[in-house]
């Protein structure tokens, strides 16, 4: 699965392609899902998902590229449920190590399952 000719762009532009596509969707979930911890949460494991499904088509390194380390990179974001995680923990230890527990072990299903649908494609 080609999506962009890499003798067309160099591996930094379709980094930054699919970065900038990536940011806009992860600031569109955080606008539309105003709770905290679940709209990262929902990135992530989303985002988990979707890296889960290219790493297990067929594919080329143009679209690692653009939708695996650009897209995906933009999409999900470790540093937000680290910061959030902190900030649960001022409220309770034991809903942030609950928040934790999601977010790791769904990102982990996540990736799983979209090995398997992406094994199936």
């Amino acid at each position: 699965m080609t999506v962009v000719d890499a003798s067309v762009l160099p591996a930094s532009a379709l980094v930054g392609v699919g970065g900038v596509v990536g940011a806009l969707a992860r600031y569109a979930v955080g606008e539309r899902v105003e709770r905290d911890y679940l709209d990262t949460l929902l990135v992530n494991v989303l985002g988990s998902f979707l890296l889960g499904v290219l790493l297990a088509v067929p594919r080329d390194g143009t679209t690692v590229l653009l939708v695996g380390v650009g897209g995906c990179g933009a999409f999900t974001t470790f540093s937000a449920a680290a910061v959030e995680t902190v900030d649960l923990a001022a409220t309770g230890r034991r809903r942030a190590l609950l928040a934790l527990g999601a977010m790791v072990g769904g990102c982990l299903l996540a990736a799983g399952a979209g090995a398997a649908v992406g094994g199936g494609l």
